[in-house]
């Protein structure tokens, strides 16, 4: 009884093996044929995929890549010939593809056997449809991107990327390291800093800073993603990376000036921005900086206002450098006249009055010239209306507290 069980369930098996075999044959007929369902040949292939007699045989895997080709095939046709084809059915079956092509050529690979060798039957027709697709996967990411659904834009992108890394498809035209390469590294990269994924875009950007292709952007990037990181270190050691590569970029300096007073390497930041300076002298953003780092890191305000008297000298026009300067000597004023209303004797009291109101002259031209280059600071504008409250400037005082309050 047990051998007669025995038999009806090997016979069971063979005629599973032989039905999925079958399938195997009937999607590859009508995976070549024009006139076919695909969803039909997709069902039967499918089966075949899941089923421990077929799934580990090469031509499943191939036949199915073979299916997703025809379908993208149908749809580019229309392109070709200048119809509108399904762009979403087209590149689904393009991403589709891949996978199914690449598990074909693995299994083509395994030794024969009986021979003990590789006998492979379709590494030549998988490469011939890898390079002939090749393109089409930056048209697919390019579809996506503009669709703003960024997985699947940087999932195609990545799969170009891949077909030209395959070992397989070395000497071929798909893996040339040529500007669509470089391109589609780059805008691998953007895409990836659009998934929320920062460890991602780290890794893509990363990999495209060293290509020859928008490279300053790539860095910056990448500073952008540490600097969402909190990842000082890397933050820091990329944006010294990226002056090394673009030294003429205020980009990089200037935020390594920031860092380096943050971290109070204030030395670090004089030495960096002289250097840059003996390279530049006629750059007033330097002079601004360098002021920045006397003022806020060293607290040598005398030094601050040489840089930032340097900075107007070579640049007038500018609010930033105006404010700056202007600043200081408010500052001056101000502690100044926190000392002077702690003194009882009126003679020094009186004469700590004058010292106050002379700063704040000092001060006054130049944050008026500042709140004329940009009357939207709000900053200088407060800084205008204690000047001109402590140098009873009634008319002026009025006008800039109606200024201020029509902003609230």
């Amino acid at each position: 009884m047990k051998k007669v069980v025995l038999i009806i369930g090997l016979c069971l098996a063979t005629t599973v093996m032989f039905a999925q075999k079958a399938a195997v044959t009937s999607a590859e007929r009508m995976a070549k044929d024009s006139r076919s369902n695909i969803n039909d040949a997709r069902n039967l292939i499918k089966g075949a995929l899941e089923n421990a007699e077929t799934k580990g045989d090469a031509k499943t895997w191939y036949v199915a890549g073979q299916v997703e080709d025809a379908q993208f095939n149908r749809e580019n046709t229309k392109q070709i010939l200048g119809q509108k084809p399904n762009e979403p059915v087209m590149y689904d079956a393009l991403g589709k593809a891949l996978p199914f092509f690449l598990k074909a050529y693995e299994l083509d690979q395994l030794p024969d056997a009986k021979s003990g060798k590789p006998k492979p039957k379709f590494d030549k027709s998988i490469k011939g449809v890898l390079a002939a697709n090749h393109i089409y996967y930056i048209n697919a990411g390019g579809y996506w991107f503009t669709e703003q659904d960024y997985q699947k834009a940087f999932n195609f992108f990545e799969q170009f990327l891949e077909i030209a890394n395959l070992p397989f498809m070395a000497g071929t035209k798909a893996a040339a390291r040529d500007s669509n390469f470089m391109i589609v590294q780059y805008y691998a990269a953007i895409v990836a800093t659009q998934l929320n994924n920062p460890e991602l875009a780290i890794k893509a950007l990363k990999r495209a800073k060293d290509t020859p292709y928008e490279q300053n952007n790539i860095y910056q990037y990448l500073c952008g993603e540490y600097e969402q990181l909190k990842d000082s270190v890397n933050l820091e050691k990329t944006l010294e990376e990226g002056l090394r590569v673009f030294p003429d970029s205020s980009y990089y300096l200037f935020n390594l000036i920031n860092m380096y007073i943050g971290s109070e390497k204030n030395e670090k930041a004089i030495e960096m921005l002289n250097s840059a300076i003996s390279k530049n002298p006629s750059n007033p953003q330097l002079y601004q900086a360098l002021g920045s780092v006397y003022e806020r890191g060293k607290k040598d305000d005398d030094k601050a206002i040489a840089n930032y008297e340097k900075a107007i000298e070579l640049d007038p026009n500018s609010a930033i450098h105006q404010f700056n300067l202007g600043r200081i000597y408010y500052n001056w004023g101000v502690n100044k006249l926190n000392e002077v209303n702690q003194i009882t004797d009126a003679n020094l009291y009186n004469q700590g009055k004058a010292e106050v109101k002379a700063l704040f002259q000092k001060a006054r031209p130049l944050l008026e010239k500042s709140h004329q280059i940009n009357p939207k600071d709000v900053e200088c504008m407060i800084g205008l209306r204690s000047i001109y409250y402590n140098l009873d400037m009634g008319k002026e005082l009025d006008e800039i507290s109606a200024k201020i309050d029509s902003l609230y």
